[in-house]
């Protein structure tokens, strides 16, 4: 399939059909990379709780590195999406050079930076004295390997926002398939504990970039070469623009993590600090995996909505929205149903030796599966406003959740409930937010709907 034969893809096929479909790699992605964050956790479950607890205090650094590789990755591949649908190639393949190539740089530095000095960095993140050593070996490798982490969610999300998501799959399935074997390889047969996780994640993760690399020299791809790298004020500009929703979302996603480590650890009984924090980590790893459902159908619709934006096909980009949030509003309402159905035997799954860990963890997944229905119209709408190029409103969105409502309910409600309040506190952040968008969802359906009143009218979905 050549670029023009994908144009014709994009803004042609019907709206269900075409969201779905894009949808599917996408979904499989997210659900395979999210259960590897499950599986990296039960192997290290059985360790010891501590051991649990240091790859909670680490997730903060990913996200770190999640964040850049996300701005990059968003700031770049919205502006490729809405250039495509405008047929400017040569300046999409510009943009994806700027945004691969600085990823990697900025990933190099922070390699150099905190990899020498792996205990600092984990009391930074929150350890208390018993988990640092764990925590460091778990950082061990991944810190290394920080470079191909980075820029490798940025490959994954230009060809995700070109419409060419399976090969994106193809990078990121396959890695984590990788990670799950070297997991057990590593810590089971070998017994190499934590550092063993540490690096079957660097390894897998280093395989996950080369064949995404790959993905992007297909003919329906935009290819990525170094003498495309021409970064400019303009180019850094528009990353910017598309991209600041991520980083934003990102960095209060970090902080949240961090408030919930020191906070876990402060109102947790004595004696039991470990098995908090423990219990946190294995609830917000397996909100992971059931958001990875909802996040792959969503970044299906992206590419979709900003393709036919930049083509100026309104009509499509109102469909393509209203279907979505429908669509992940049902898929919710299923996974909330499940996950308190079976809250019990999923965090047992982890770690069924420890009973504070398994009280503590069921009573919070069972409280986030509650509210876990309204995550999804912001999670569309945020998504829709960053691909259209409209960056104050998704940053907005993007913030809410964790940032404008998630860190100061984990400082109030405690002071009231004690540790019952930092159980209650993404609950009550998940329904702020979605309160929060429903104005923004209305005003884009409206305007969306005034755009295209003057557009020639197309299949409905």
């Amino acid at each position: 399939m050549t670029l023009d034969d994908k144009y014709r893809e994009m803004t042609e096929t019907p709206i269900r059909r075409l969201v779905l479909r894009l949808a599917v790699p996408t979904t499989i992605s997210m659900m395979v990379t999210s259960l590897y964050n499950v599986v990296d956790a039960a192997f290290v479950g059985h360790l010891s709780t501590e051991a649990t607890a240091g790859i909670g205090i680490s997730f903060a650094y990913m996200i770190v590195v999640q964040a850049l590789g996300f701005f990059f990755g968003h700031g770049s591949g919205n502006y490729i999406s809405r250039a495509l649908g405008a047929r400017r190639f040569d300046t999409a393949a510009t943009m994806a050079a700027v945004g691969f190539f600085t990823t990697f740089i900025i990933g190099s530095l922070m390699a150099v930076l905190f990899g020498f000095n792996l205990p600092a960095l984990a009391r930074l993140l929150g350890a208390t004295p018993d988990v640092v050593p764990y925590a460091a070996q778990y950082l061990r490798y991944i810190v290394f390997a920080t470079p191909f982490m980075m820029s490798s969610l940025t490959l994954n999300n230009q060809l995700r926002l070109q419409g060419n998501a399976r090969y994106g799959m193809v990078g990121l399935v396959s890695g984590a398939v990788l990670n799950i074997g070297l997991d057990a390889l590593f810590i089971v047969v070998l017994g190499w504990g934590v550092t063993g996780a540490s690096l079957a994640t660097a390894i897998s993760q280093t395989v996950s970039w080369c064949l995404l690399l790959w993905g992007t020299t297909k003919p329906s791809s935009i290819h990525i070469s170094l003498r495309n790298f021409r970064p400019t004020g303009h180019a850094y500009y528009e990353i910017l623009m598309g991209g600041l929703p991520s980083l934003c979302r990102q960095i209060f996603n970090c902080t949240s993590a961090i408030c919930l480590n020191y906070a876990a650890a402060r109102y947790a009984a004595p004696g039991c600090e470990a098995s908090t924090v423990a219990a946190f980590t294995v609830v917000t790893r397996t909100m992971m995996f059931a958001f990875s459902f909802v996040l792959g159908v969503n970044q299906g619709f992206q590419p979709v909505a900003g393709y036919n934006y930049g083509a100026q096909q309104y009509a499509r980009v109102r469909q393509s929205y209203l279907f979505t949030v429908s669509f992940t509003t049902l898929l919710l309402m299923l996974l909330s149903v499940a996950g308190i159905l079976l809250a019990p035997g999923i965090i047992a799954l982890y770690r069924d030796e420890d009973p504070v860990m398994l009280s503590i963890g069921i009573q919070v997944l069972r409280y986030q599966c509650i509210a876990f229905t309204a995550v999804g119209l912001p999670t569309t709408t945020n998504m829709l406003f960053q691909v259209i190029r409209m960056p104050i409103r998704s940053t907005l969105i993007s913030i809410g959740r964790q940032g404008l409502f998630f860190i100061p309910t984990i400082f109030i409600l405690p002071c009231f409930l004690g540790l019952q309040g930092i159980m209650l506190t993404q609950a009550v952040a998940d329904v702020l937010t979605c309160i929060f968008s429903v104005p923004f969802a209305l005003w884009i359906a409206r305007r969306l709907k005034k755009l295209s009143a003057e557009q020639p009218s197309v299949a409905e979905y």
